[in-house]
């Protein structure tokens, strides 16, 4: 899966689809996807704030891209936290095991681990093969072999 695809995928076909699989391409280009819009909108408002001539005031162009910030981000909370879940799914675990890390990420001490089990999470292989939370994404036509 490529970038535009996979960006299609979770933003249209998937936007708050939790269940299934996701592979580590359709995640990783999402969030490449999501930290370039992030950082356009970041380069943007200090832009606008660099060249805005106002001193001691916030301009009026930073207030509004800082608005339209919030609003994507706001309206990516629903395919970021479906695509995490269904790339967990893909590693054969359940999504609620994803919102145990999400509560333990919330301890001062532990935050940092669980932010790193995410990402190790993340990059892992996937099952091959179907498991109990769909097919393959890899090879959605692959069976399961019960004698293999």
């Amino acid at each position: 899966m490529g970038f535009t695809q996979a960006v299609r995928t979770v933003l249209t076909q998937k936007y708050a689809t939790f269940s299934g699989r996701a592979s580590r391409s359709e995640y990783w280009w999402f969030q490449l996807f999501y930290g370039l819009l992030a950082l356009a909108i970041v380069v943007l408002a200090f832009a606008a704030g660099a060249f805005s001539g106002q001193q001691g005031g916030t301009s009026s162009l930073v207030v509004v891209l800082m608005i339209i910030g919030g609003l994507l981000a706001l309206g990516l909370v629903s395919p970021i936290l479906a695509l995490q879940v269904r790339r967990f799914h893909d590693r054969n675990m359940s999504g609620w095991w994803y919102l145990a890390v999400i509560i333990l990420g919330m301890v001062p001490v532990i935050g940092r681990v669980s932010g790193l089990a995410i990402t190790i999470i993340s990059a892992m292989k996937g099952t091959e093969g179907p498991n109990k939370f769909g097919p393959d994404p890899l090879r959605p036509d692959a069976r399961a072999e019960v004698f293999a």
